[in-house]
């Protein structure tokens, strides 16, 4: 029976997203890592704990279904994480702190890009859009490490998380819409679609509207955030508001309303990082989400955090091949010089942003810091930039 198969790996899973992060927390290290850790050691690439526990069951489900599922999951991890961490931005202090996120939106863009732009221009002098797009690959953040951070120093409405998370979010969203048109220059050069995109854009053709092309996709994006902050609190109000708050149901009506604006978004290009932000910016203002004590706030904390989003991080460290690196060595420079430029330029950006905005030493060392590590959305756009042969 495929559901008791399911059943065992799941519990298998489970139990070590559990109990591994409360062990190295010990030692100081964060429960993401922890769990991205977990997903290294027992993935297809070390020691395949899934393949050999299917086998060991003996019931010959295929394993690679099995992996689907947790891409599944994954994905929804990573939309409920971008979600909850919209949720948590608070408008009002973001707008007292305006100064601060404008610095370090700015420059944590601006420099990082022109490094990437530099480096890979420095080994490919003559690919314009391949240097366009690794520009596109040192500016982006990854919320989905510097929000749980934060979340689990306690700082999300400080003015450092604040500032750090919205300026975070708001980098990301310049990055990805910088690939976004790259990929949409470099997509209809080449035969077939990127694997599951389904935007309306993959079928326009750049060559004929011109200019007027990059006009319309960005006026798409803009049309869609605008909309979703103005059409989807006033659903959230006039569904939640004839449901009891303690019902189930409205859990349930979040769920379905967030699934929509991400699903919308995809249809127009929009990254789903970027569209579950906004579905959790735009929905949390409503009422509902304050009445007896946050009780479906919390709700969807506990969803999220207690079962989703560990399998965002598990299925990433499963992702990661730690091989590549050690048979990379052909390539020390382009990789040496990468990580460096990447250090160097999001610190001393991050630094300097943050000197600016009026923070102290190390506070700015500390956003910087918080900008380096890459994630899921960095990971993504380098596959589908390489599945394009837009880098080499």
């Amino acid at each position: 029976m495929a559901g008791l198969t399911f059943l065992i790996v799941f519990l298998v899973l489970m139990a070590l997203v559990a109990i591994v992060p409360q062990v190295l927390r010990r030692f100081h290290i964060p429960a993401v890592v922890a769990i991205m850790l977990v997903g290294i050691a027992i993935g297809p690439n070390a020691l395949d704990l899934v393949r050999h526990l299917n086998h060991f069951l003996g019931r010959g489900y295929p394993t690679e279904q099995i992996y689907v599922v947790l891409d599944a999951m994954g994905l929804l991890g990573l939309v409920f994480l971008m979600a909850l961490a919209g949720m948590e931005v608070n408008l009002r202090i973001m707008l007292v702190e305006k100064r601060a996120v404008a610095w370090l939106s700015l420059l944590t863009f601006a420099i990082p890009a022109a490094a990437g732009y530099a480096v890979y221009g420095f080994f490919e002098p003559a690919d314009t859009i391949g240097k366009w797009v690794y520009a596109s690959l040192f500016a982006s953040h990854s919320v989905g490490i510097v929000f749980p951070l934060i979340r689990e120093l306690k700082a999300t409405r400080t003015r450092f998380g604040v500032t750090v998370l919205a300026s975070t979010v708001i980098t990301d969203m310049g990055s990805l819409i910088l690939l976004a048109m790259c990929i949409q220059l470099k997509r209809h050069a080449i035969p077939g679609r990127v694997a599951g995109s389904i935007s309306v854009f993959d079928h326009v053709d750049p060559g004929f509207l011109g200019a007027w092309f990059f006009v319309l996709f960005l006026g798409a994006i803009a049309a869609f955030i605008l909309l979703s902050f103005w059409l989807l609190p006033k659903a959230a109000r006039y569904v939640l508001a004839r449901l009891h708050p303690h019902d189930d149901a409205r859990l349930t009506f979040f769920i379905v309303g967030l699934l929509a604006v991400v699903s919308i978004g995809e249809l127009i290009g929009v990254s789903v990082i970027v569209s579950a932000f906004v579905g959790g910016m735009a929905i949390v203002g409503v009422p509902a989400f304050h009445e007896q004590s946050c009780v479906l706030h919390r709700n969807i904390e506990g969803i999220g955090y207690g079962f989703v989003i560990p399998f965002l991080f598990l299925t990433i460290g499963m992702k990661t091949d730690l091989r590549v690196l050690l048979a990379a060595w052909e390539n020390t420079a382009i990789v040496g010089v990468t990580v460096l430029g990447l250090v160097v330029s999001k610190t001393a950006s991050g630094w300097l942003a943050m000197r600016l905005a009026g923070f102290g030493d190390k506070k700015g060392l500390c956003a910087g810091l918080m900008t380096v590590p890459q994630l899921s959305a960095t990971l993504a756009a380098a596959a589908v930039a390489l599945q394009l042969q837009m880098i080499g």
